[in-house]
């Protein structure tokens, strides 16, 4: 019975270990994409590791083969297309004052380094930062709008008047906000009342609020899609290019002029208190503080409106040249100014108080109007 029994056994573990080898090559097969994919994806392998690996491999007097289908590699794109479907592959643009030869070249921003990054300005402030080899490192590579010189002349400040309870809540929180804070930044709205000076602290404090809701709004939305195991409908990557947006607006102005530490002692404080008010504010109600998000881009295309009058007046930044980084990342032509600097950036405003405004008259749960690639001002 013994003898049976083990008989039995043998046979058994016999027909596993056979089914097993017979699943082996299907088993590799499906490796093999996989394995191909991860390499594609994460640029590790390249042809010539495959063809070490298949050369240590080989039986010795084994026929050689040409690579199969699972195993050749592509290089990954370069470009963003702009006509894509894909949300992630536009963010908010095209803009309808987008570029021509953006559009024909399927490049969302321009990324190419910058011959006047290594030049130092003669009009720089006493302050500036010095020019390092950094500067011709692209600092963002998010996709953002890029705009035509007649686009850019047909912003104008533009209001939604509040009509339901919690745009009502959004803008009387802007009004205090926007009290307490031309008080802090010493600003005036008197033509001529503001050096130089005054108006960097202003949008420079300015910029490192405003880059706080887009990034805790995308956070949010990321955790609770990993939460609820569901699909996020389009909302992190415009939220998370808002946020980049607006950084890149305060790295670009501080290449005039380095804050001291009071001031960045404030700031400090400042998002401390924004970004944890902020956190639960939308953990409360998201269209309220998108709501409060347009506003806000409401006043600063009103900042950017002065400060262009300032620069058309000779008051303000006459005849300095832009940034090399706000050259490189608006795509600004060779000998662009402080004038096409702050057109740029009062387009970005007028385009994150339009996508917010939209946002908060949706249900968390709908999709992203501005999905398709087109965040296109009224």
């Amino acid at each position: 019975m013994l003898c049976a029994s083990a008989a039995a056994l043998q046979a058994s573990f016999g027909g596993l270990g056979m089914a097993a080898l017979a699943t082996t090559p299907r088993l590799l097969a499906v490796a093999g994409p996989l394995t191909s994919a991860s390499a594609m994806h994460h640029g590790l392998f390249n042809a010539r590791a495959y063809a070490t690996v298949d050369a240590d491999t080989k039986a010795p007097g084994a026929n050689a083969r040409g690579p199969q289908p699972h195993e050749q590699l592509h290089a990954p794109p370069k470009s963003v297309q702009l006509d894509s479907p894909s949300f992630a592959s536009g963010a908010v643009a095209p803009h309808p004052g987008i570029k021509a030869s953006f559009a024909a070249s399927g490049a969302a921003a321009p990324h190419v380094a910058s011959p006047l990054a290594a030049t130092p300005s003669p009009l720089a402030a006493p302050h500036a930062a010095a020019p390092s080899p950094d500067d011709a490192v692209p600092e963002s590579h998010m996709p953002h709008p890029a705009y035509s010189p007649g686009y850019l002349e047909t912003v104008r400040p533009s209001h939604v008047a509040p009509e339901k309870v919690y745009q009502h809540v959004g803008f009387t929180a802007i009004r205090i906000m926007r009290t307490a804070f031309d008080k802090a930044t010493g600003y005036s709205s008197v033509p001529g009342a503001m050096t130089e000076a005054a108006w960097l602290r202003r949008i420079v404090f300015l910029e490192t609020v405003a880059g706080v809701p887009g990034m805790v709004a995308g956070m949010q939305r990321h955790l609770r899609s990993l939460r609820s195991m569901q699909r996020d409908m389009g909302w992190i990557h415009t939220l998370l290019e808002e946020a980049e947006n607006e950084r890149m607006h305060l790295l670009t102005f501080l290449q005039l002029r380095q804050p001291g530490p009071l001031f960045r002692a404030a700031v400090i404080a400042a998002q401390g208190v924004f970004f944890n008010a902020y956190f639960l504010a939308y953990l409360i109600s998201p269209r309220t503080c998108h709501a409060f998000v347009g506003f806000l881009e409401e006043e600063a295309v009103k900042t950017y409106t002065h400060a262009l009058a300032e620069i058309d007046a000779g008051r303000l930044w006459k005849d300095r040249p832009a940034p090399p980084m706000a050259v490189q990342y608006w795509g600004l032509p060779p000998g662009a100014n402080m004038r096409d600097l702050v057109l740029a950036v009062r387009a970005d405003e007028a385009c994150h108080a339009h996508v917010n405004h939209t946002l908060s008259r949706l249900q968390p749960e709908q999709v992203n109007p501005f999905a398709n690639g087109a965040s296109q001002l009224p």
